[in-house]
């Protein structure tokens, strides 16, 4: 068994983090020794907390806090750290800097959740001894683009929860919830209200489709700063009656257990955990090409994939699914087995494990 401390500096809640607790767990239940280190009042605290994970907190003002550099020296020392993995920017540098210090020598993984433009070069071509990456896109950028060592890039990409994310276990009062009758169709996205996730792409598509659907339902899952954007769009289009903001909500899978379809006009997107999590729940999904979307959004297969900012192609695919209800059936059940077998969050923690274990024998060699 080996110790594996897993840093966090983001005090927020999203993919990101969702996956960091899911690889902890994941890691834990193969038998490995997991401590979570973060901020006092993070949400990553109250989730690994509630989870049962080992925690520790730092304040982590900033990359250049020695205070935190000493204090994570400190834990290496005193649980006998062998794997540093580090997430966000400042923990990223506290921690490698301290792994570097350090007479035990842990091994240091960096992770990039993200598809935009790295800050620190450094802490993805020095300080680490492997980076990992969600998607193969994202790696790509890294080596390709940023001229970080191939040798030491590895694509994991994220896992799902299958039990959780299960068609067969959930039931969904969404229809009953949104009052629809038997004729209507739902088409939904789950995602935070920001402007790259493109929520104004499928607003200006919506007259299109209800010209050619018009019992389609529109549902918003997420809060965020486009709130008010969004819904200023609604009322100058016109379309308040089929269009529904439900805000933050804890029980996803049994909203998308509601769903006919699944629609993410992303304008950038490292992976896309949302998608995943659609696919796992047997919908078909419709997004674009961009990022690593294409590598979970398998074209005219488990969905379909359009331009980004392209309303009226994003309109067209969206009547298409609309019109044939065999096909979402087909594209959603070949989603569901996409994901049992390349993104189960089992699959996510055993490359994880196994990337650690290969690691750890070369430095002891």
């Amino acid at each position: 068994m080996f110790t594996i401390l897993h840093s966090e500096s983001s005090l927020g809640w999203g993919g990101q983090e969702n996956r960091t607790l899911h690889e902890c767990l994941g890691l834990k239940s193969l038998g490995a020794r997991v401590i979570v280190l973060c901020k006092p009042e993070s949400r990553l605290k109250e989730k690994a907390q509630a989870s049962g994970l080992e925690v520790r907190t730092h304040p982590m003002r900033s990359n250049r806090d020695l205070r935190a550099v000493r204090y994570v020296m400190g834990l290496i020392k005193s649980d006998s750290v062998d794997v540093v993995s580090t997430h966000s920017g400042d923990d990223s540098f506290i921690c490698a800097i301290a792994g570097r210090l350090s007479k035990r020598k842990p091994v240091i993984v960096r992770t990039r959740h993200l598809a935009l433009p790295i800050t620190s070069k450094i802490t993805y071509s020095v300080f680490p001894h492997a980076v990992v990456t969600v998607s193969d896109y994202v790696r790509r950028y890294l080596v390709e683009d940023k001229g970080i060592d191939g040798k030491k890039v590895v694509s994991i990409p994220t896992g799902i929860d299958l039990k959780k994310f299960s068609p067969d276990s959930q039931q969904s009062g969404l229809r009953e919830e949104l009052g629809a009758g038997p004729g209507t169709l739902i088409v939904g996205t789950v995602a935070i209200l920001r402007r790259k996730k493109g929520h104004h792409v499928l607003l200006d598509a919506a007259p299109a489709i209800l010209k050619e659907a018009p019992n389609t339902l529109f549902v918003f899952v997420g809060d965020g700063p486009q709130k008010e954007n969004i819904e200023d769009k609604i009322k100058k289009l016109g379309i308040g009656g089929n269009v529904k903001l439900l805000g933050l909500r804890p029980d996803v899978p049994s909203i998308l257990k509601g769903l006919d379809i699944v629609v993410l006009p992303t304008l950038q997107e490292a992976l896309g955990t949302s998608i995943l999590e659609a696919s796992a729940m047997g919908k078909p999904v419709i997004s674009t090409k961009v990022g690593g979307v294409p590598e979970v959004v398998r074209d005219n297969s488990t969905g379909i994939l359009v331009q980004p900012e392209d309303p009226e192609g994003l309109a067209c695919a969206v009547i298409k699914l609309l019109k044939d209800s065999e096909l979402r059936v087909s594209m959603g059940e070949r989603g569901r087995k996409m994901v049992e077998e390349e993104y189960s969050t089992e699959k996510m923690a055993e490359r994880l494990y196994a990337l650690y274990s290969r690691l750890l024998q070369k430095r002891a060699h």
